[in-house]
C-alpha cells in the first residue's frame, strides 16, 4: 500500500467559544493564533501527495471529539480522530463508550506535558483510566517533554496490551543537539513492543530560523534504530509546524532523512505504521 498517511495534525476554530485556545496567544505563537480548518489543510495534502490523516486533540473537552468526528465525516481524508476522555473520572469508561463505536475514533490523548504534576501519567487515578483504554483496545498518545519521557517505560510495562505512541519523539532538545539522556529514556521505552514513535514535531524543537535536515537526522536515525520502521510513523504536527516551516518542508525533510532505508521500510514509516497502529480504514 504505497500511500502517505499523516499520523498527527490538528485543526482548530477560534470562533468556537466553548474551546480554550488561550495557549496560542503569546507573541511567540502569534503565527498560529488563527483558525486552521480542513479547507486550509486539504490543498497542502493534495500538493504533497498525502492520502489520509489522523487529527489529534488539543482540548480537554468532550465537545471537541464531537466536532472533530463531524469534520471527519465531512472530509474523507481524515481517516481517524485521536480525541480525549477524562482518564481520572469515574465516568471515563462511559465517556469512551460514547465515541468508541464511531469508526473514525481511533485513539485518546491527554496534554500530559502541561500538567503541573510531572508524575501525572503514573498516578493511580490516571492508571485506572488507562486500564479502561486497554480493556477496550483504544490506543493512547503520550505527549511528553523530556522530563516525562522516563515514564513511557512504566506505562508500557503496566499496560502491556495498550498500544502507546510517543508523540514528537518525546520532544528531544534538537536545537542543542543533546541526545544522550533522551536516547537513554527512549531506548527503555522501545524495549516494549506496545510502544511506537511518531517522527513528528521535530522542526519546532530545532532552531526555528536555521534548522536543516542535518539537525534532525541523528534523532530520526536513533528512533528508527530503537523502534524499527514498523513502529515509527510520519506526522506533520501541522499547523504547529508553521512556526518553523511549511507542511511540504516537514514532509520533504523526513523523506530526505529516511531515503537511505530500504524502500519497503520507507513505505512503512510514511504510511503503513500509522494504518496498523490506529487500525485506519484506508482505501
Amino acid at each position: 500500500m504505497n500511500m502517505i498517511i499523516d499520523s498527527h495534525h490538528h485543526l482548530w476554530d477560534r470562533s468556537r467559544t466553548e474551546f480554550d485556545y488561550s495557549w496560542q496567544e503569546s507573541d511567540q505563537l502569534k503565527k498560529i493564533c488563527k483558525s486552521f480548518l480542513p479547507v486550509d489543510l486539504e490543498p497542502l495534502l493534495e500538493s504533497a501527495g498525502v492520502s489520509g490523516t489522523v487529527m489529534v486533540q488539543t482540548q480537554h473537552n468532550l465537545e471537541e471529539n464531537r466536532w472533530a468526528l463531524q469534520l471527519a465525516e465531512n472530509n474523507r481524508w481524515i481517516l481517524g480522530v485521536v480525541g480525549w476522555v477524562d482518564l481520572a473520572s469515574q465516568q471515563c469508561e462511559e465517556q469512551l463508550l460514547e465515541f468508541k463505536e464511531h469508526p473514525k475514533f481511533v485513539g485518546v490523548r491527554h496534554v500530559t506535558q502541561d500538567e503541573p504534576d510531572p508524575d501525572f501519567i503514573i498516578r493511580e487515578d490516571i492508571s485506572r483510566g488507562l486500564e479502561v483504554l486497554e480493556k477496550h483496545g483504544v490506543p493512547f498518545d503520550l505527549l511528553f517533554y523530556l522530563p516525562h519521557l522516563k515514564h513511557a517505560e512504566t506505562v508500557a510495562r503496566r499496560f502491556p496490551n495498550l498500544r502507546l505512541v510517543i508523540d514528537h519523539l518525546g520532544k528531544p532538545d534538537i536545537k542543542s543537539g543533546q541526545i544522550d539522556r533522551w536516547k537513554s529514556d527512549l531506548s527503555r521505552a522501545a524495549r516494549h513492543e506496545n510502544v511506537y514513535c511518531k517522527l513528528s514535531g521535530m522542526i519546532t524543537e530545532a532552531d526555528w530560523e536555521s534548522w536543516t535536515a542535518v539537525d534532525l537526522q541523528p534523532f530520526v536515525n536513533t528512533a528508527i534504530e530503537l523502534f524499527g520502521p514498523h513502529r515509527c510513523m510520519f506526522g506533520s504536527d501541522w499547523p504547529v509546524c508553521e512556526l518553523a516551516g511549511s507542511y511540504q518542508q516537514v514532509l520533504g525533510t523526513l523523506q530526505q532523512c529516511v531515503k537511505g532505508l530500504d524502500p519497503q521500510d520507507q513505505l512503512q514509516i510514511m504510511g503503513k505504521t500509522a494504518i496498523d497502529f490506529y487500525r485506519l480504514q484506508a482505501d
